[in-house]
Parts: C-alpha cells; structure tokens; sequence
C-alpha cells in the first residue's frame, strides 16, 4: 500500500541486483558501476546519476544498486585486489579482473553499451556477471 503526503507519492523504481561468480581472491575490492548512458561505459565518470557501488570482495558477493526507474542499463565491474581503486593494467592489458552484463565480450577493449545493455522493466532484476582474469 502505497502512501501518499501532500500530493507527493512514493518514489518508482525497480530493484536491480547483482551475484559475482568466479572470482579468483577475496582480496581488495570490487568496483561496481550501473549507468544508462551509453556514453559514460563502462567507467560511469561522464554520469552524475549512475549508481556506483564499492564492496570488498567476498566469495558468494551479491551488490544491490537498490530501485532504478525502468529504461536500458548497463553494468560494469571491476576486481580491484589492491585497493587502489582503479584497474590496473601492463601494456593495456587489464591484471586485475573485470564483468560486464550480459556476459558481453571483451574484444581489443571494453564492450560497447549495447552489447552489456539489459532492460529494466516493472519485476525486479537480477543478474550474474561472471569476473574475468587475463594476467
């Protein structure tokens, strides 16, 4: 039952959440980045309103960027085992792990935004995204 105050009504929004698989250590942290701006995947800088989440890292993880309002999303992660915040890499090549949703892949570079891309609807939404390791 949904209450209303002086006009006003309960904010629209439907949960989205996410369990990581295969992750190599439960060391550091793990970057999470939910945005709906094809122009700000996968880092989410260019969008003051995407959800960012930083967890440590745990086997079994599972992040709940809360109720979205429903439209075209996009998630990103990053297994961030040194806890600088950031991926690290060596010649361009990622040494810390990374996800996308939808599994999307990884070909000279991170995926475009509608390869990761999944809708939001009016049930709530739970993904898994797998973390990869190249080094």
């Amino acid at each position: 039952m949904a209450v209303t105050l002086g006009g006003a009504t309960a904010p629209q929004g439907t949960d989205v959440s996410v369990t990581v698989t295969d992750m190599r250590s439960t060391k550091g942290q793990v970057l999470a980045c939910l945005t709906m701006r094809p122009d700000a995947f996968p880092n989410c800088e260019k969008d003051p309103a995407a959800r960012k989440l930083t967890v440590p890292a745990a086997s079994g993880l599972n992040l709940h960027f809360g109720a979205v309002p429903q439209g075209r999303y996009a998630v990103s992660l990053i297994h961030d085992e040194n806890g600088n915040g950031k991926l690290d890499t060596r010649l361009i090549i990622p040494r810390e792990g990374y996800g996308f949703s939808r599994d999307a892949p990884v070909r000279m570079g991170p995926p475009k935004f509608a390869q990761a891309a999944f809708d939001v609807g009016p049930e709530p939404v739970h993904l898994a995204i797998r973390m990869r390791y190249l080094l």
